[in-house]
C-alpha cells in the first residue's frame, strides 16, 4: 500500500533532487522511499557481531578531518611505487 506524504523542503534542494533523480532514471519518490528504508534498516540490525569484533570497536580514535579514501589511495600508490 502506498500513501501520499507532503514534505516541506527548500526549493533549491528539490530542484537538485529532481535533477539527480532524472539522471539516475528514477522517481524522486522512489529515491526518498529507498533512503528512508535504508536509514530505518540500520536501526534494526540483523547482523550478529562477534565478541572479538566488539572488543576492537572504539580502540582507534581518528581526527575528525581524517580522509580514509586519501589514505587508501596513498597506501595503494606506495605499494605499487607510483
Amino acid at each position: 500500500m502506498t500513501t501520499k506524504l507532503t514534505l516541506t523542503i527548500e526549493d533549491q534542494v528539490i530542484d537538485s533532487a529532481k535533477e539527480y533523480a532524472r539522471k539516475k532514471g528514477e522517481s524522486l519518490s522512489g529515491i526518498v522511499e529507498n533512503y528512508l528504508k535504508s536509514i530505518t534498516a540500520r536501526e534494526e540490525p540483523n547482523l550478529v557481531i562477534s565478541d572479538k569484533v566488539k572488543k576492537m570497536m572504539g580502540v582507534i580514535s581518528l581526527p575528525d578531518d581524517f580522509d580514509y579514501k586519501k589514505e587508501i589511495g596513498s597506501a595503494i600508490a606506495q605499494k605499487y611505487n607510483r
